[in-house]
């Protein structure tokens, strides 16, 4: 295998990999780094709808063991886009990345618009406050 070793790239420091949720650790997750809800969610929550799916006779109860083992491999499939992701942004020169972001710079208040009143048909734009509509009165 060429390149960096795995470790070289990982974004969690090494020291504080003991205290990652076990899930995220049994995974190997290195550029994701769910918290202990999201690893509850991921884990109890697809077991829980498994179940509930199964009990109302949706799936099989084989489900209760796939549909885990399915988030599971997309969690990790998504790790590893990341991870390319990560990597391909490395290869991009500084310059470039500059202007790159120079370019994608939001400019405010330098568009001008052209406005027809004639344009729009029926649309009375005015900055008077309206008066409010008089009812007749019942005794007139």
């Amino acid at each position: 295998m060429t390149g960096p070793n795995r470790t070289a790239w990982a974004t969690i420091p090494a020291e504080e990999e003991r205290y990652r949720p076990l899930y995220a650790r049994l995974l190997g997750l290195r550029f994701v780094n769910p918290g202990g809800v999201l690893c509850f969610l991921f884990f109890e929550g697809a077991i829980a709808l498994a179940v509930l799916l199964a009990l109302a006779e949706l799936v099989t109860w084989w489900s209760v063991l796939v549909l885990p083992a399915v988030v599971a491999a997309m969690v990790k499939l998504n790790d590893m886009v990341a991870a390319v992701v990560v990597r391909s942004a490395a290869l991009v020169p500084e310059q470039e990345r500059d202007r790159f972001r120079r370019q994608m710079e939001p400019v405010v208040g330098r568009a001008r618009v052209e406005w027809m009143p004639h344009s729009v048909t029926g649309v009375v734009i005015s900055a008077d406050p309206v008066p409010p509509p008089r009812h007749p009165d019942p005794s007139d």
